[in-house]
């Protein structure tokens, strides 16, 4: 059970994956968005069309639906991805007696759109009180999440980072072909939720000052229309780039055409401060150096794999240096080489180990 339309969730295409693997009869069920695309799978998936496409009215139609859904499909286990999928899978699981499976995807109750949000947060927070004590088998995203969660509840909650499957740096499209420069540094902040507070405001500050650097933004969320509009507002069309949603094959290949891979949430709310961003592994896979923000988790992989650098603060003028620092590091070169040998320890081949032990 996921919240999302399926599509751009690599995290459950790569868990349904191996679970097909364990000879599962596996069937996703989503969401149906206007602006949903065909999927191919090798299983059965079922997106539910809702009314309410946001906000208190939407998270209670989704959980009414996915109930109802769940209570006339025969099944021997439901695995729930994130809080706002629990509350219906956990219900069934008790009245049909059968396993239940929690994957969190983030801290929840502390992400970004709750902040502030005082009467949403308490609902979620008493769903997930009432329930996450009894749950047997859970996994979630990084060590740090994990051990607030056991404090809490007094629950093992195991590990399985969000990382790529490893693929082969063949087949890779030129930047010609892409309709990139050849003559430019090419940096990259790429990701399904650009939000606020996840340093895309300060990054297209910082381009101000740079030169023969080119910023692509690649991906969708809330701070999207803004940072458009900021782009145009400074007059930087030709020093940023900003592409909608892709599919993940595509937008490899334009990771692997980049010199410089970001990843820049700010410490505002515990969920970044604790995230472990997919992005970070993107960059890693293509063998693309990075540059971070100093959070606990992020700094944790770009420090014992010495892939890149953490920069201490997203304001513009400090993250404008940081980039051409990073650019012409003495030791850029060796984190590149480093990413390559980085992959083949964080791939999905070794994460899923935890999955084929929960599972089978």
């Amino acid at each position: 059970m996921v919240s999302n339309d399926l599509q751009h969730d690599q995290r459950v295409r790569k868990v349904c994956d191996t679970l097909l693997e364990l000879n599962y009869n596996v069937l996703l069920v989503g969401r149906k968005l206007a602006s949903s695309e065909e999927l191919n799978r090798p299983y059965p998936t079922k997106r539910l069309r809702l009314f309410f496409t946001k906000g208190a009215l939407f998270y209670a139609a989704l959980n009414v639906r996915f109930f109802f859904f769940l209570l006339f499909r025969k099944t021997d286990v439901i695995l729930a991805n994130d809080l706002d999928t629990l509350l219906p899978a956990f219900l069934i699981s008790k009245l049909k007696r059968v396993d239940l499976v929690y994957d969190s995807h983030e801290y929840f109750t502390e992400a970004e759109g709750l902040t502030g949000r005082g009467f949403q947060k308490s609902v979620w927070l008493c769903i997930e009180k009432w329930i996450f004590p009894t749950l047997k088998k859970v996994y979630t995203v990084n060590e740090s999440i994990a051990s607030i969660y056991h404090k809490l509840y007094n629950v093992d909650v195991k590990i399985i980072r969000n990382i790529p499957v490893l693929n082969p740096l063949v087949d890779v499209r030129s930047r010609s072909e892409l309709g990139l420069p050849e003559n430019k540094k090419i940096i990259l902040l790429q990701g399904a939720f650009i939000d606020p507070d996840r340093g895309g405001v300060e990054l297209i500050e910082a381009m101000s000052s740079l030169e023969d650097i080119l910023l692509l933004i690649i991906g969708s969320g809330r701070d999207i229309d803004h940072l458009k509009s900021l782009v145009v507002k400074w007059n930087l069309e030709e020093k940023v780039k900003i592409y909608g949603k892709m599919p993940f094959d595509e937008l490899r290949q334009y990771t692997l055409n980049v010199d410089l891979g970001l990843s820049l949430d700010k410490p505002l709310h515990l969920n970044y401060t604790l995230s472990l961003p997919n992005k970070l592994f993107d960059y890693i896979h293509a063998g693309i150096p990075v540059l971070v923000s100093d959070l606990p988790e992020l700094r944790r992989i770009v420090v014992d794999f010495g892939v890149g650098m953490v920069v201490n603060t997203v304001e513009p003028q400090s993250l404008a240096i940081a980039i051409k620092t990073a650019l012409h590091h003495q030791d850029y070169f060796l984190w590149r080489q480093n990413c390559i040998l980085a992959r083949e320890q964080l791939n999905w081949r070794n994460e899923e180990k935890v999955l084929r032990e929960i599972y089978g």
